[in-house]
């Protein structure tokens, strides 16, 4: 099967099984990446390959070119861009969404599934559509989702869902796509707000806790003493005491505590600068 992929780094995993599978690569899209990523590792393979790498968003025309060149399908996976329409020049086109879809449509579905304390969660495989996360859903692989789970554990687990769900789109194909199934009614889930990511230290410490693992390297944000910051590591325990909930209770030279509803909150890695800024590494 000749096909394009349009993702980012952090789905190589399936460009890899479909190549494993005996697929050829005709073209990668690349998607935009934040200070986390790096697509250098793709651009290597691609160039490897000796496959044509875009990094503008696909166009018809880009789509209309690989059906001329013999291309058959378009695997999207973590692109940010909408792909125009495919059905005159492909015969496949397929999604891999981090979610259970119809649930959690959208751009980032990860930190509301750990703030929903879910215990399961999937990768879908579906039909790309007009219209976003809504095409027919050609299969989806669960995993089971820990009570302590963190933003980078859920993410690791996504990426080895992806993989094994690729390596059954290589072999099912076919059926896969015949026997697709429509979404019906879901949701769709927006990207985070400024509130769902601030901390507010008059809650219990459970609940600040699944904050801080749910947004992980994304960084929680902290008001303290009137000042703003970000924080990217945090430990708390309960602890009865008679402190004003969002307090410094404790100061040492790069960390301090703060006082909870019921317990304390120990910030020990945070910084003045959100992340992604040139000197956020620059922890206090």
């Amino acid at each position: 099967m000749r096909f394009a992929l349009a993702t980012y780094e952090g789905y190589q995993c399936v460009l890899e099984a479909l190549l494993r599978a005996g697929w050829q690569l005709e073209k990668l899209f690349l998607s935009p990446v934040d200070w986390r990523h790096d697509n250098k590792q793709l651009i290597a393979r691609a160039l490897d390959l000796g496959v044509e790498v875009q990094h503008s968003p696909a166009r018809s025309c880009d789509l209309a070119d690989l059906g001329r060149r013999g291309c058959k399908m378009l695997v999207v996976a973590g692109y940010q861009w909408k792909v125009p329409e495919w059905c005159g020049d492909l015969d496949y086109a397929v999604n891999f969404h981090p979610s259970p879809l119809p649930e959690g449509r959208g751009p980032y579905p990860l930190v509301r599934a750990i703030l929903e304390q879910r215990s399961s969660w999937a990768v879908t495989c579906h039909r790309i559509s007009q219209r976003f996360d809504q095409g027919d859903i050609l299969a989806a692989e669960a995993f089971p989702v820990e009570a302590d789970e963190c933003h980078e554990t859920l993410s690791l687990k996504i990426q080895m869902a992806a993989t094994r769900l690729a390596d059954r789109l290589a072999r099912e194909l076919e059926p896969l796509w015949r026997e697709a199934l429509p979404q019906g009614s879901g949701s769709y889930w927006p990207r985070w707000s400024e509130q769902e990511r601030s901390i507010d230290f008059s809650r219990p410490i459970g609940a600040i806790m699944r904050q801080v693992r749910a947004f992980g390297d994304l960084e929680c944000m902290a008001t303290i003493n009137g000042v703003t910051i970000f924080v990217h590591r945090a430990q708390a325990w309960r602890e009865p005491h008679s402190a004003l909930p969002g307090s410094v209770v404790h100061a040492g030279t790069l960390a301090f505590v703060v006082a909870a509803a019921d317990g304390l909150v120990a910030i020990s890695e945070w910084s003045f600068n959100g992340p992604g800024a040139t000197n956020s590494k620059l922890r206090r």
